[in-house]
């Protein structure tokens, strides 16, 4: 039972490690606390009832609670989840949570192979293709772009182009007056839905942005 519960502690901080690095909701304590509740569980299904197994009355399933334990990790993988805008973050750390719960039961039953080439699995998910899904598909991830600026004509044309030469393609536009339109055109609020090819471009764009004439605020989300 010890040596289970030590691999629960190891194979859950492998991945919380990962998710602690890039300073993500759930880290390393959360993920190494979620694998060996789940382990603690799957051992208390298999050999915390053995007294009342020759109980006539009484039918045991070892499997009842760790189902509960897959359903029940859900509340941690909502509290990991955001909605911003038009995005939505730590789909990635639910998920990771989930399978570290998933791990935790299979080194409670037992499951030695299947838990470390699942914790191996998972590492290369996070790690590997990580990296392959920001060299190849960056350019799917959308931002929102909110420019405060005043209201005159040709600004809207000035931002547009500053975002085109950083190779952003925009997909929705959104005009909201902030103050009331008077000699000087007033202020109003941009907010654009836009798709880089290059994550590494946000802060140019921004600053860029920043710089043009009757800008007040840029914010990218």
């Amino acid at each position: 039972m010890t040596f289970r519960l030590v691999l629960a502690l190891l194979l859950g901080g492998l991945i919380g490690l990962e998710r602690e690095q890039h300073n993500h909701p759930a880290g390393f304590r959360t993920h190494i606390l979620v694998c060996l509740g789940a382990c603690l569980i799957m051992l208390l299904s298999v050999y915390g009832f053995g007294e009342f197994a020759n109980e006539p009355s009484v039918r045991l399933d070892p499997a009842r609670l760790a189902a509960q334990v897959i359903t029940g990790i859900g509340f941690l993988g909502a509290g990991t989840i955001v909605f911003n805008g038009s995005s939505i973050s730590g789909l990635t750390t639910a998920a990771s949570l989930w399978v570290v719960a998933a791990i935790g039961l299979a080194a409670g039953a037992g499951f030695y192979f299947a838990a470390v080439v699942t914790t191996l699995f998972v590492l290369i998910s996070l790690w590997v293709l990580n990296k392959v899904e920001k060299k190849w598909m960056g350019g799917k991830r959308a931002h929102t772009v909110t420019v405060e600026m005043c209201d005159r004509p040709g600004n809207l044309a000035s931002v547009s182009s500053i975002l085109a030469d950083k190779g952003a393609d925009i997909k929705k536009v959104s005009i909201r007056q902030l103050s009331p339109a008077e000699e000087d055109g007033g202020t109003v609020l941009v907010t654009m839905l836009v798709r880089l090819a290059r994550p590494e471009a946000i802060v140019p764009a921004a600053e860029s942005l920043r710089r043009l004439e009757g800008v007040s605020s840029v914010s990218f989300e």
